[in-house]
């Protein structure tokens, strides 16, 4: 499933748009009488929980693949007050803030850090496959300094053949919730090469690592 399904409730709306889904399975495993797995046909029911239950279910989506819509705007996701990357254990980089990747908007999204998705700059799966390998519990490169400032826009650049440039205000994160880094500007690697992951380090030139600009 790639495209965009809404699918309208009584209270609200659940949006699903397929190709953003790395299938961490939160929803189904939490809500299976909302997302019903393995049917033909009609799977999402948003009339099986609560509208507050729905917004739960989305907030919990890593990826963003799951958004809500409340036809009477009483319910509206804001960003966080802290922005973060999350380095996912042999997986993508999963970010929650006030989010803008190229043209898109965002609260949560989780990108590409093995080289291989089809639908770059977004994770589609594909590390599975490409049996990529990357902790998601690296150490920290320098000791990290407390910061005031926490929250705000942030705007993650696909560079053309290399790196993701996160500009803005952002805390990296190991999968267990350490904090390795706090940053205005940062360079994470998107190729699956790098020595120092998740930064890049140049390795996409030698590797001859191809992506489009996003």
């Amino acid at each position: 499933m790639s495209g965009v399904e809404r699918v309208q409730g009584r209270e609200i709306t659940i949006v699903f748009e397929g190709a953003k889904c790395i299938h961490s399975r939160g929803c189904v495993l939490s809500r299976p009488d909302v997302f019903v797995p393995n049917v033909e046909g009609e799977w999402i029911h948003p009339d099986a929980a609560s509208a507050a239950e729905v917004v739960e279910i989305a907030h919990n989506c890593p990826s963003g693949a799951i958004r809500y819509e409340d036809p009477r705007d009483r319910l509206v996701e804001r960003p966080p007050l802290v922005n973060t990357v999350r380095i996912r254990e042999a997986g993508p980089l999963a970010f929650h803030a006030e989010l803008r990747i190229g043209a898109t908007q965002a609260i949560r999204a989780t990108l590409c850090r093995c080289g291989a998705s089809g639908n770059k700059p977004w994770c589609d799966g594909s590390h599975h496959a490409a049996g990529f390998a990357a902790s998601g519990e690296p150490e920290p490169a320098v000791k990290v300094q407390p910061s005031a400032q926490r929250g705000g826009p942030l705007a993650v650049t696909a560079i053309e053949n290399g790196p993701l440039i996160a500009s803005g205000t952002l805390e990296i994160v190991s999968g267990t919730g350490r904090t390795l880094a706090r940053t205005g500007e940062a360079a994470l690697c998107r190729c699956g090469h790098s020595g120092n992951k998740p930064f890049c380090d140049g390795s996409h030139a030698g590797a001859g690592f191809k992506a489009a600009p996003v």
